[in-house]
Parts: C-alpha cells; sequence; structure tokens
C-alpha cells in the first residue's frame, strides 16, 4: 500500500471464516483506539487520510475499515446481499478481537450511527465511548421525527444511468451525483468528492453491490438508545437533508447524559474539512473524558 506519513500502518486484510474485511491503522497502537464507521455504500476511503492523521496526532490509535460490499472487504452479488445488518454489527466485534483490542471509541456516521448504537447497548464491555454523526435512533420512543428532505428523491430520479459498472469515468460521475444532494449550506466540495470517489473505485471489487446491498439490510436491527451507557456525543448538522436536526436532538434526549454538539452548514456527510476545527477537537475531548464540549458549532457563515 501507498505510505502515507509516519501516522499511517499498513492497511491489511483480516479473515474471518468466508468474511475478509479490509482494516487500516493509524498511530500508535499503545494508544486508545478509535474505530470509525462509514455510512451505507461507503467505503473507508470516505474517513479521509488526513482525517485520520489528525486523530492519530492527538494520541489516538484510528481505525477505519471497509464494510462488507465495500472496498475490498467480501462482497455479494448486487442486489442479493448473503448478510444480515446483524453481521455488519458482529464485524466490529470480529475486527476489535483480530487486533487485540478489548475496548473501543466508536465513531459511527449515518448507517454507521445506527451500528454503533447497536453494539453499545449490546456489547456495553466493548465500548469506551460512542459518537453518532448524521445518524437517528434504531428503536425506542423517539417520537415522530421528521422524513427526508423530498429533494432526495428527485435527485434519486435523475442520477445519470450507468450501464457499465466497470466504466470508470460514469461510476465515478454517478458516485459524484448520489453524495451531491446530501451536501450541507456551505455548497457542494465537487473536487473533494470527486477525488474521494476515485480513489474508491480504483479499490472497490464491485461498486454495484457497494450502491445497492447496504439499503436492503439496514434498518432490521433495533436497539434501545436509552439502553446506552457509556459517554456518547452526538454530532448533527443544521443542514441535513436526511435525518434533520430533530433525529439528533431526539438520540441526544434518548441516550443518559448525552451531549448534543449542532454543527452549521455540514449536511449528511462525513466532517468535511470546513469543520475539522469543530469536530476533531470535539471528538478527542469527548474521548479523553471532557464533558465541557460547546453545544454549538459554526464554521463561518454561508456567505
Amino acid at each position: 500500500m501507498r505510505g502515507r506519513g509516519k501516522d499511517a500502518l499498513d492497511m491489511k486484510l483480516l479473515e474471518f471464516d468466508s468474511v475478509s474485511l479490509a482494516v487500516d491503522e493509524f498511530g500508535d497502537k499503545s494508544s486508545p483506539p478509535v474505530l470509525l464507521i462509514a455510512g451505507a455504500t461507503q467505503s473507508m476511503d470516505w474517513w479521509t487520510p488526513d482525517f485520520c492523521q489528525l486523530l492519530a496526532a492527538e494520541g489516538l490509535y484510528v481505525i477505519r475499515y471497509d464494510q462488507r460490499d465495500t472496498g475490498v472487504s467480501t462482497t455479494s452479488p448486487p442486489g442479493k446481499p448473503d448478510y444480515m445488518g446483524i453481521d455488519l454489527t458482529n464485524d466490529l466485534v470480529r475486527i476489535l478481537d483480530a487486533l487485540g483490542i478489548a475496548a473501543a471509541h466508536l465513531v459511527g456516521l449515518s448507517m454507521g450511527g445506527g451500528i454503533a448504537q447497536y453494539l453499545g447497548v449490546t456489547e456495553p464491555l466493548r465500548v469506551l465511548t460512542l459518537t453518532l454523526i448524521e445518524s437517528s435512533p434504531i428503536g425506542g420512543d423517539s417520537g415522530e421525527l421528521p422524513i427526508p428532505d423530498l429533494s432526495l428523491g428527485a435527485a434519486e430520479n435523475e442520477l445519470p444511468v450507468v450501464s457499465n459498472w466497470n466504466d470508470a469515468s460514469s461510476v465515478i460521475d454517478y458516485r459524484v451525483e448520489a453524495e451531491r444532494p446530501y451536501q450541507g449550506s456551505f455548497g457542494f466540495d465537487e473536487d473533494r468528492i470527486r477525488a474521494i470517489a476515485t480513489i474508491e473505485f480504483g479499490r472497490t471489487k464491485s461498486i454495484e453491490s457497494s450502491m445497492l446491498n447496504h439499503f436492503l439490510v439496514a434498518g432490521d436491527s433495533e436497539a434501545d438508545p436509552s439502553m446506552v451507557t457509556m459517554p456518547t456525543l452526538v454530532i448533527h448538522s443544521d443542514s441535513d437533508p436526511l435525518f434533520a436536526l430533530p433525529h439528533g436532538a431526539a438520540l441526544a434526549h434518548m441516550i443518559p447524559r448525552a451531549t448534543l454538539l449542532r454543527v452549521h452548514g455540514m449536511g449528511h456527510e462525513a466532517p468535511p474539512p470546513r469543520v475539522w476545527d469543530i469536530v476533531i477537537p470535539a471528538l478527542v475531548d469527548h474521548m479523553r473524558g471532557n464533558r465541557e464540549i460547546a453545544t454549538s458549532g459554526d464554521a463561518g457563515s454561508d456567505e
């Protein structure tokens, strides 16, 4: 694998019976471990190396990985996942066991936040802290929450048709356009998204499986967030078109002693560089046990 500086370790493929999971590590293995869990359809590449390196520079051992049907991990035929949502959660335990980690800080984005919630409830001894980014409750009484913005459905209907999923140009164009509707109020950083999509295409077994299969298993595992006992930080944008801010607020209300960090303009995505000066210190403070985290963040005006 290409080197990415002194804080990056070699990417490796972990083998578990019929399942292979790719992991990438940053920082000192003796430091507190942090496991980053991507959202549906996303490989580890959406947790970019520079983001991981900044966390590692704060004295953390950072792990990102390819979920099934993303990157170079085990892939099922398009539209026919041979696993359930619970298997995606169990994969976290497999990774921790393989790396000799008793418990880790979990950071989950969107569907990854649901996976983190489930593990926090069902395997609390394996979780040091939870951070839930642009996520929503996966069980319990959360009340009536807003539906996704109608613009998302319209945008999905306008996605370019891909006739050949092995054609780099058309697939990368599709991937970029699939991400565009989830932008925040700062606008869409097409160059950055295209660069990530290009890396992802180059190392993914089947982009078609990535785009389809997670949606067929997402949401089949429920757990009451009110049963979470470890310190929890909820990070949520005021401009998330999929899970509007009340979703994050509901999580923070349901989970005992959770903290809600409202981030201006982030949209529904892994925190982009424009908000790293807010998000990374909040993550580090949370993992170090500092409960005096600011409850709102503004990375600048929309002008």
